[in-house]
C-alpha cells in the first residue's frame, strides 16, 4: 500500500521520538513564523555570492538536490572558504542568530543545557529538493568536531531514512519529516549514513512560503579554523 504524507497540523498528534541512540525527532518545532523567516533568509542566500547550484560529483554525476553554503562552502569531499567548484567567490557568513537556533535545537532534542552551550555551529548546508529530488544514504564525515547535527525541514513532508554506522544497508528506520520538523543526530549516531528516499509532492507549506518542493537546513560544526 502507497504511504501517504503526514496530515496537516492539529489533525492528530506526532510526537516525539527518539530513532536510534543521541538521534531525535521533534515534530513541528519551527512555528510557522521561524518557518516563514528562515524561507525568507533562504531565498537571498540562494542568490550568492554562491549561489544555489547542483552539486557535481567526482564521477561526473549531479545530485538531484540544489544546494547553497553558509560559513564553509561544501563541495565532495571536503570544505573550503570559496566556492571554488561553482564560481570562486566566498561563501555568505553564517549568521550569529542561526546559531542560537542550533542551540536552542539541541537544547530541545536532548534536554541538556551544557551540550546546547557547546554546539558552536560555524556551516550550514541547505538543500532544496524539488518534488523529484532524492538523497542516496551518506555520512556526514567532512566534519572534525563530533558535535550532532541539527536538521530543520519546511515544505514538502519526506521520507528521512536513517540507518547505521556501519554501512549504507539495513539496518534502517524510515521517519517522515513534515514541515517545521526537527531532527539531531549525535553522539553514537554521529556519523550513522542516512539519505531522502522520497518527497512528498503536493505537501508543500503555503504558509511558510513554500508552495512546491521542500528545504532542508543543517547546521554543523566543522572543527575547522
Amino acid at each position: 500500500m502507497a504511504r501517504v504524507p503526514p496530515a496537516p497540523d492539529g489533525l492528530f498528534e506526532r510526537p516525539r521520538r527518539v530513532v536510534a541512540p543521541g538521534a531525535v525527532h521533534v515534530p513541528r518545532w519551527l512555528s510557522v513564523e521561524r518557518r516563514r523567516a528562515l524561507v525568507s533568509a533562504c531565498r537571498e542566500w540562494a542568490r550568492g555570492p554562491v549561489p544555489l547550484r547542483r552539486t557535481v560529483l567526482p564521477g561526473g554525476g549531479v545530485m538531484s538536490v540544489r544546494t547553497v553554503c553558509l560559513g564553509w562552502h561544501w563541495q565532495p569531499y571536503r570544505y573550503a572558504r570559496t566556492a571554488d567548484d561553482v564560481n570562486g567567490a566566498r561563501v555568505a557568513a553564517f549568521p550569529a542568530w542561526l546559531g542560537d537556533l542550533g542551540r536552542a535545537a539541541v537544547a530541545e532534542a536532548y534536554g541538556d543545557a551544557g551540550a546546547a552551550e557547546a554546539f558552536a555551529p560555524d556551516t550550514a548546508l541547505i538543500n532544496f529538493y524539488e518534488d523529484t529530488a532524492r538523497m542516496g544514504m551518506h555520512q556526514d564525515k567532512e566534519e572534525r568536531s563530533d558535535a550532532p547535527v541539527v536538521s530543520l525541514s519546511i515544505g514538502a513532508a519526506c521520507v528521512f531514512r536513517f540507518g547505521n554506522t556501519q554501512g549504507r544497508g539495513r539496518p534502517w528506520t524510515d521517519v517522515e519529516l513534515a514541515s517545521g520538523d526537527l531532527f539531531v543526530f549525535g553522539g553514537p549516531s554521529r556519523s550513522a549514513f542516512h539519505g531522502v528516499p522520497k518527497v512528498y509532492a503536493g505537501s508543500a507549506d503555503p504558509a511558510a512560503g513554500m508552495r512546491a518542493g521542500r528545504l532542508n537546513l543543517t547546521l554543523r560544526e566543522t572543527g575547522l579554523s
